[in-house]
């Protein structure tokens, strides 16, 4: 049985729609591996067993898109021990537990993966005022990232989580080629948005041959810029209604070059992109960002914009949030 194949049900229950997004920790040892301290916070955010599903925070594919020190590996199978533990602790504290799995491309730095950023167009990244320069991508590296992709998943799945989630957002490098502001390539990849979003179906078909055809794809996707000339609403609907097609579960809706934040600071303040996506994609969508309340969730999703609502600075800043604001509501 799919994850969420009975969402949409009348009798879905509340807490069976509050999700805990991906939120970095930065708690990762030198080698990447899950540290006691990863597993101590995750023991403590969700011990309440009030999450329907936890969604781990990214884990990078491949050294060259590792996004910062200290982010959690998945490049390869000597992290999957430690993943094994993480899922354990989740499982148990009543949860479903997906991994998210990315790479940084441009939104990096020298600092951090010792050489020159890859991206699918050597520009600046308008989402990190501090990532070094990029190169472009050769169509062979292309190929071999998608090939990461999919093995990462893999591992996710070995370690005995319930999900994997692709992360094509916040200015990361899925989300490089999907923006028309850092995609200027000529090539297969680039263009129009059928091309620009031509390795998220390679990855997607991959990632699926690997895990399986009942294991459960979530992509996060940054669908829309916040910036002139970036990504249309259009193309978001288009790309949103593709990824489906090609084997995608949940769509997780944020922003791209925007990040994670606009203007805009109130409950659900990414609506107005998942809304279309909501009203267009049959498939369950969750949006994160700006809940401060238990009652901000019910309004969200009164709102009919979603599926699912992700908690992540509130629980992330005090563990004790979703027990005060959340199990009154159930």
């Amino acid at each position: 049985m799919k994850l969420f194949e009975k969402l949409k049900a009348k009798n879905i229950s509340f807490k069976n729609r509050i999700i805990m997004p991906p939120m970095a920790t930065a708690k990762a040892d030198e080698k990447g591996h899950v540290s006691q301290d990863i597993l101590d916070y995750y023991q403590e955010k969700t011990c309440d067993k009030l999450f329907s599903t936890v969604i781990i925070e990214h884990n990078f594919i491949d050294p060259l898109g590792k996004a910062s020190h200290n982010q959690v590996s998945i490049a390869d199978d000597s992290s999957i021990e430690g993943l094994k533990k993480l899922a354990k602790i989740i499982k148990n504290n009543g949860s479903h537990a997906v991994v998210q799995i990315s790479h940084a491309g441009s939104s990096t730095n020298e600092d951090v993966i010792g050489e020159s950023p890859v991206a699918p167009s050597a520009i600046k990244n308008p989402s990190n005022a501090k990532a070094s320069k990029s190169r472009e991508l050769t169509i062979e590296e292309i190929k071999k990232i998608e090939d990461k992709f999919a093995d990462a998943a893999l591992r996710v799945k070995k370690a005995g989580f319930d999900g994997v989630e692709i992360h094509s957002a916040h200015g990361y490098l899925l989300d490089q080629f999907l923006s028309p502001l850092t995609n200027k390539r000529t090539d297969e990849y680039g263009g129009d948005i059928k091309n620009r979003i031509k390795i998220h179906l390679e990855i997607i078909k991959k990632v699926r041959e690997k895990v399986g055809e009942d294991y459960p794809i979530f992509l996060r996707l940054g669908a829309g810029d916040d910036m002139d000339g970036g990504l249309t609403k259009e193309d978001s609907v288009y790309a949103a209604k593709s990824f489906k097609k090609a084997g995608v579960d949940v769509l997780d809706i944020s922003g791209g070059m925007c990040k994670f934040s606009i203007d805009d600071t109130s409950a659900g303040f990414f609506d107005y992109l998942s809304k279309p996506i909501y009203d267009e994609v049959d498939i369950p969508v969750i949006l994160t960002g700006g809940v401060k309340t238990g009652q901000d969730v019910e309004d969200i999703l009164n709102r009919d914009v979603c599926d699912l609502v992700g908690i992540g600075r509130s629980v992330f800043k005090d563990s004790n949030w979703i027990k005060k604001e959340i199990k009154p509501l159930i």
